[in-house]
C-alpha cells in the first residue's frame, strides 16, 4: 500500500503540479522504479543507524558478533523488497502487454541483483559509522532521518538525469547512489544511462565507507556500554 500511495502523490504533485518530466515513460512505472530502490535503501540504512541505541538491552547481557544485527536487516528488508518488486512486475506488464507505452527492458536489467547489493552496502556501510556517533550524541539520529530526506532529492527518484541542468548535474552525480538508479532505469525501462564508470565510482565509495564502517563499529562496541 505505501509504495502505490506514494506513486500516486508523486503523480500528483511532481509529475501534475510541477510537471516533471519522466523521459516518456508512464509515470506510475517511473515513480515505482525509483521507490522501489530507495525504500530497500532507507530501510536498510534505518536499521543500521542506531544498533546500539535500539538493541543496547540485548547487548548487555548476552555476547554475539554485533554486525549480526545490520546484516539481518538486509536479509529482512529483501522480503519487503521483493513484494514490492511484484507490484512493480504487475504495472510494468500491464504497460508493456496492453497499452502503447514505449517500455523497454534491456539486457543492463540483469545488473538488477548486483545494484541491490550495492545499496544494501551503502546504506548499511552509512548506517555503522551513523550508529556509532549517535551513541556518544543520541539527539544526532533527527537531524540524520532530516538529512536522509533531503538526500532523497538528490537522488534522481522524482526526475531522470537528463533533465538536470548541467551546472548541477555534476553535483547530482557526485552521490554514489545515482549510477545505481540510473542503471535500473536503463535497464528495465529503457531510459536513464548505464555508465560503467559510475557504476565503478559507486563501487569503490562502497568499499571505503563499508571498511570505515567496519572499523568505527568496531571500535565503539568496546566502550558503547558505558556511553549508553
Amino acid at each position: 500500500v505505501q509504495p502505490m500511495l506514494t506513486t500516486v502523490i508523486y503523480m500528483f504533485v511532481f509529475g501534475g503540479l510541477a510537471g516533471i518530466s519522466t523521459d516518456g515513460v508512464p509515470q506510475p512505472l517511473f515513480y515505482m522504479a525509483g521507490i522501489l530502490l530507495w525504500n530497500y535503501f532507507s530501510e536498510c540504512f534505518n536499521g543500521s543507524s542506531d544498533i546500539f541505541g535500539q538493541n543496547a538491552s540485548v547487548f548487555g547481557k548476552v555476547y554475539f558478533p554485533r554486525l549480526v544485527v545490520p546484516i539481518a536487516s538486509m536479509i529482512s528488508n529483501l522480503i519487503k523488497m521483493l513484494i514490492q518488486l511484484v507490484l512493480f512486475m504487475v504495472v510494468y506488464l500491464y504497460y508493456a502487454l496492453f497499452t502503447d507505452a514505449q517500455v523497454q527492458m534491456g539486457w543492463s536489467a540483469l545488473l538488477f541483483p548486483f545494484l541491490v547489493v550495492m545499496l544494501a552496502l551503502h546504506a548499511t556501510s552509512w548506517g555503522l559509522i551513523f550508529s556509532s556517533l549517535t551513541t556518544k550524541y543520541r539527539d544526532l539520529k533527527f537531524l540524520i532521518q532530516f538529512g536522509l530526506q533531503l538526500f532523497m532529492y538528490a537522488t534522481p527518484i522524482i526526475y531522470p538525469l537528463s533533465v538536470a541542468p548541467a551546472k548541477y548535474r555534476f553535483i547530482l552525480e557526485l552521490n554514489p547512489l545515482t549510477p545505481i538508479f540510473e542503471a535500473f532505469k536503463h535497464g528495465w525501462l529503457g531510459v536513464g544511462a548505464l555508465s560503467w564508470t559510475g557504476l565503478l565510482y559507486s563501487a569503490l565509495f562502497m568499499v571505503v565507507s563499508l571498511l570505515a564502517g567496519i572499523v568505527i563499529f568496531s571500535r565503539e562496541e568496546r566502550t558503547f556500554m558505558d556511553t549508553i
